[in-house]
């Protein structure tokens, strides 16, 4: 399959992109999650959607992959409390916000000349998903968010072990090292119900630290979600049809928070998947794209 890449300007940023299928075909834009390249949006599933007619976008957010890196730091303030405000809805500071990744989004479809696109964003993918279907509704004819949450007020925290797999640099930071954490933080925070072979996420971890290993970015990219607080207001402002995609097994994004998302967006439908966690599971990759078909179809 034919892959046009290429950079998209974004104010003083160069957000890096992978399209493919016909470009006359409808777009799907596909908004990944923290520390997170375009490439776990696996090629397989990508090929799935291609094959469904449509027009396949990845890209790499802001401070990740072959994205543009921004310096600065956060205001220095310690992980906890600002952690504390976050599960109270509040704010803190950051050095640029979910608003911010949103508009890099924004200003990705205005390069590739896409006036409108099925929005599917995963994890703090499906944060800047929200944010986008809210301050750009008319670009936006569908929306679905995958394991994702609208971090409103009193939600239940995520499980400890999986918050700090992956917030937590390696002590070992060789290539080794960084390689075998990922591996294990694969596991800690993947399916129960559908494992992967160790050689499978061995091989991914390598293509991924061999394309852009930058721990640097995770930090101001999570520094993003503590610093933009509740999305509630934006989920009451989304008109497009919306499915909301979650697994009953993940202890990092609980369903709580697909669950929330879900009740705050208006005639938006809830698709909970046992044995799933904080993953796409190759098992499921035929049900999670029959679901997005079933959304997409609902614009014509």
């Amino acid at each position: 399959m034919d892959i046009r890449t290429g950079t998209a300007r974004s104010g003083e940023l160069d957000i890096y992109y992978e399209d493919m299928g016909a470009e006359n075909d409808p777009a799907v834009l596909l908004i990944m999650g923290l520390g997170a390249q375009l490439s776990l949006w696996r090629m397989g599933f990508c090929e799935l959607l291609v094959n469904q007619g449509l027009r396949v976008i990845r890209f790499d957010n802001r401070d990740v992959g072959l994205s543009s890196k921004v310096e600065g730091r956060h205001s220095g303030a310690p992980l906890l409390p600002r952690m504390a405000r976050s599960t109270l809805g509040l704010k803190s500071p950051a050095v640029y916000t979910l608003e911010n990744m949103a508009d890099d989004a924004a200003a990705l479809l205005d390069h590739l000349h896409v006036e409108k696109a099925h929005v599917v964003g995963a994890s703090m993918g499906g944060m800047i998903a929200q944010v986008f279907a809210a301050r750009y509704q008319q670009r936006t004819k569908t929306l679905a968010i995958i394991f994702s949450s609208n971090n409103q007020a009193l939600l239940p925290p995520p499980g400890p072990k999986q918050l700090l797999a992956v917030t937590t640099r390696p002590k070992d930071t060789s290539r080794d090292g960084v390689i075998a954490n990922a591996v294990r933080v694969g596991k800690i925070i993947g399916s129960p119900g559908y494992p992967q072979p160790d050689a499978q996420r061995i091989a991914d971890a390598e293509r991924d630290y061999d394309r852009s290993y930058y721990p640097a970015g995770v930090g101001r990219q999570f520094g993003a979600i503590l610093g933009s607080g509740s999305l509630l207001h934006y989920d009451r402002q989304i008109t497009a049809p919306t499915v909301v995609i979650h697994g009953r097994a993940d202890k990092l994004m609980r369903p709580s928070g697909g669950r929330a998302i879900a009740k705050a967006i208006r005639r938006s439908r809830l698709v909970l998947f046992d044995g799933m966690a904080h993953d796409l599971p190759e098992q499921l990759w035929d049900d999670i794209v029959g679901e997005l078909k079933t959304t997409f179809a609902e614009v014509p």
